[in-house]
C-alpha cells in the first residue's frame, strides 16, 4: 500500500527535509580529513629552482603522494627566517592525503638571515629582511617555480614527469609565507592593481595573514579576490617582527567578496601555533588540538576546492569543522 498518496504536500516537504539533512549528516559522518589509508612517511625529492632571468636559486622540497598518478599540486611558502624544511607535519599529512607539496625556500628571508648571526643581533638582522624588496623576490618566486614544475612535469627524465596536475594548484603560506600568498592570489597593491597574482593557482590557505595598517583601505587590497581562501589565525597572533597584530589579521575576512571564503580563528593560539618550533623566549605548552584543526580544515579546503570532492564540501560548509574545534574557537564563511 502507498501510504504517502494522499499526503498534503507539507507533509511531503517535510519529509524530503528530514531525509536530506539525514543524508547530509550521514555524509559528514563518511568524510574524515584526517584520515590517511597508510602512515606511511612521505617521499621526498629536494630540487632547485634556478631562475636565470634574476640569477637566483630557489631550493624546494617536495613531498610525493603514493599514487604515482598526476595529483594537484600544493605550494607553501615559509615565515620569515624559515626554510623548505620547516613545517613537515602539513607536507606528511597533506602528500597521504593525495597531493604533491612543494616547500620554497626564499633566498634573502629565509633562515640565512640569522644562521651565522650572534644571538644579540639576530633580531635586527630579522628586521631588515623584512622589507618590501625581499616581499617582491618572494612574490616573483611563485610563478618560476610553477614555470619549473611545467617543464618538469613534461621531461621524461625527471622524477616528476606525469606526477603533477598542474591545473590544480593550491598556495599556502605562514606569516612572511602568508604575506606571499596574498600577493600571488588575488591581492591587490595600495594603487589597485594585482600585478603579482597568478591565475594557475586555484585556492589558496593563509595561515597568520595581515592586511598592512599604513597600506589602503582592506576592502581595496582584497575585495578583488576571486578564488576561494581559508584565513587562519589565532586570538594571540603575534610576531616578533612586523607591525601585523591581530586586528591587521581579522581585518582580512570581512574585506573579501563571498564565495569559498572561510576563516578559522583558535582560541588562544600564538604566532607559532602553525609551525613546529617556538618562538624565541616562549615556554608556555602548546594546544595540541591546534594542529588537528589546522590539518583537518586545510585538508577539508583543498579537497573541496582542488580535488573538487563534494563530500568535503559538505563537511566544510557543514557541522564539520565543529566536530574538530573546541569551543572558542571560531569558525565563519560566506
Amino acid at each position: 500500500m502507498n501510504r504517502v498518496a494522499g499526503k498534503s504536500p507539507l507533509y511531503l516537504i517535510v519529509i524530503i527535509f528530514i531525509t536530506s539533512v539525514g543524508w547530509a549528516n550521514a555524509q559528514d559522518r563518511l568524510y574524515d580529513p584526517l584520515a590517511v589509508s597508510s602512515p606511511r612517511k612521505a617521499e621526498l625529492l629536494e630540487l632547485t629552482v634556478n631562475d636565470a632571468d634574476r640569477q637566483r636559486k630557489i631550493p624546494l622540497r617536495i613531498y610525493l603522494p603514493a599514487a604515482k598518478a598526476a595529483a594537484p599540486v600544493v605550494l607553501f611558502s615559509h615565515g620569515l627566517g624559515g626554510s623548505r624544511a620547516g613545517n613537515p607535519y602539513l607536507g606528511e599529512h597533506w602528500s597521504a592525503r593525495g597531493y604533491v607539496v612543494v616547500f620554497l625556500q626564499h633566498a634573502g628571508s629565509d633562515e640565512a638571515v640569522w644562521t651565522d648571526v650572534p644571538p644579540a643581533r639576530r633580531m635586527a638582522a630579522m628586521k631588515r629582511a623584512a622589507n618590501l624588496q625581499n616581499a617582491i623576490l618572494r612574490f616573483n618566486d611563485v610563478p618560476a617555480v610553477i614555470d619549473a614544475l611545467e617543464h618538469w612535469n613534461q621531461s621524461g627524465d625527471s622524477a616528476l614527469a606525469g606526477r603533477l596536475d598542474l591545473k590544480r594548484i593550491g598556495m599556502s603560506g605562514h606569516s612572511f609565507g602568508a604575506v606571499t600568498t596574498q600577493g600571488v592570489s588575488g591581492q591587490r597593491t595600495p594603487r589597485g592593481d594585482a600585478s603579482f597574482t597568478d591565475p594557475r593557482i586555484r585556492a589558496a590557505v593563509l595561515m597568520s595573514p595581515s592586511s598592512p595598517r599604513h597600506g589602503g583601505d582592506p576592502r581595496q587590497l582584497f575585495g578583488g579576490v576571486t578564488i576561494p581562501w581559508l584565513l587562519m589565525t589565532g586570538t594571540r597572533d603575534v610576531a616578533l617582527v612586523g607591525d601585523a597584530d591581530v586586528a591587521s589579521r581579522l581585518a582580512v575576512f570581512p574585506a573579501l567578496p563571498p564565495g569559498g571564503k572561510y576563516e578559522l580563528v583558535l582560541d588562544g593560539a600564538r604566532h607559532e601555533a602553525f609551525s613546529e618550533r617556538p618562538l624565541p623566549g616562549s615556554k608556555e605548552e602548546r594546544n595540541p588540538n591546534h594542529h588537528r584543526a589546522i590539518l583537518a580544515l586545510s585538508t577539508a579546503f583543498w579537497d573541496a576546492w582542488l580535488a573538487e570532492d563534494a563530500r568535503a564540501r559538505a563537511w566544510l560548509d557543514g557541522k564539520g569543522p565543529s566536530s574538530i574545534l573546541e569551543k572558542q574557537d571560531r569558525w565563519q564563511r560566506k
